[in-house]
């Protein structure tokens, strides 16, 4: 059974920091993509905020590129948000994802969110 847990969500002002944390636990394969993404209420999509590839590399959204710096874990199962300059529309529910992979057969995760809310 694989569970993703976030912390690190909060009240920040804007041009503020914080750093969000998702430790997967359980039997995750080697071919893997963690992600975050953030929804907010008024919303039915969430948007893909930024992706590491278990080989490490990332990309961004536009909205959050030379801000956000996603990064993984010396473990590589916990994955890591550094989120610098927050701006109030910054302002949803985070969600850690992790897909991955058994040959063809692709294997999708969520957590279960965490709050961030940037002030002006």
């Amino acid at each position: 059974q694989v569970q993703l847990v976030e912390s690190g969500g909060g009240l920040v002002q804007a041009g503020g920091s914080l750093r969000l944390s998702c430790a997967a636990s359980g039997n995750i394969f080697s071919r893997n993509v963690m992600k975050w993404y953030r929804q907010v209420p008024e919303e039915k999509q969430r948007e893909l905020v930024a992706t590491i590839t278990s080989g490490g590399g990332t990309n961004y959204a536009e909205s959050v590129l030379g801000r956000f710096t996603i990064s993984r874990g010396n473990a590589k199962n916990t994955v890591y948000l550094q989120m610098n300059n927050l701006r109030p529309e910054d302002t949803a529910a985070y969600y850690c994802n992790l897909d991955m992979w058994n040959g063809p057969t692709k294997y999708e995760y969520w957590g279960q969110g965490t709050q961030v809310t940037v002030s002006s």
